[in-house]
């Protein structure tokens, strides 16, 4: 991933001298850099989300395909904790990170937490399985990002080839009526420390 960041960098500053190099100067001499599609993705990847940012508008999937949930209609006028792993069922997100969630339920509804969301790059009857191999219940939501839209969006993917590709970087986020207001995320994209469920209720 980081040789793929250096990568887009590499091709940013490329064009940039390319541009600047083979167009005229205008007035003041100021040059007119045009921003091709390609290069405008490479500036894409490198955005993060982050505090004080409006979440973006995208639908997620409950249960199955035909049930959308809009991401900035599930927190309007509400305060939600959101978090994201790279994979149901994989063995950090399944034994450690969901169930904390799970068990930190009623002390999250105690700091105003109205609802807490689950979201990974995984199509909605896969992560309705795990939400009932979990036990959720009615204590956490389990979205699907199925095409990684929101991942995206955000700018939280992350290349996991043993996982099939793109995936979500693990994090957790508070946000309150669409605005983001707290923002975790793990330094590798994988780890389990400053996103678990303990560690966003401290800081709530």
């Amino acid at each position: 991933m980081i040789r793929r960041d250096l990568e887009a960098v590499h091709e940013m500053r490329m064009a940039a001298t390319l541009a600047l190099t083979t167009r005229p100067a205008l007035c003041g001499g100021v040059y007119r850099l045009s921003l091709t599609p390609h290069i405008l993705s490479c500036l894409t990847r490198t955005m993060s989300v982050k505090v004080g940012d409006q979440l973006p508008s995208v639908d997620l999937f409950e249960e199955t395909p035909a049930n959308h949930v809009n991401t900035r209609d599930l927190c309007s006028g509400r305060k939600v904790l959101l978090f994201a792993v790279p994979g149901a069922f994989t063995p950090g997100c399944s034994k450690t990170h969901l169930p904390g969630y799970i068990a930190q339920h009623e002390a999250l509804k105690g700091k105003g937490i109205q609802e807490v969301v689950c979201v990974s790059i995984n199509d909605p009857f896969v992560m309705a399985a795990w939400g009932q191999k979990q036990d959720v219940g009615n204590k956490v939501r389990m979205l699907a990002d199925t095409n990684g839209d929101f991942t995206k969006a955000l700018g939280m993917g992350q290349d996991l080839e043993v996982l099939g590709g793109l995936r979500s970087k693990r994090y957790s986020m508070v946000v309150e009526d669409g605005k983001v207001t707290q923002l975790n995320a793990e330094p590798d994209g994988k780890g389990l420390t400053c996103s678990l469920a303990e560690n966003t209720l401290s800081k709530l």
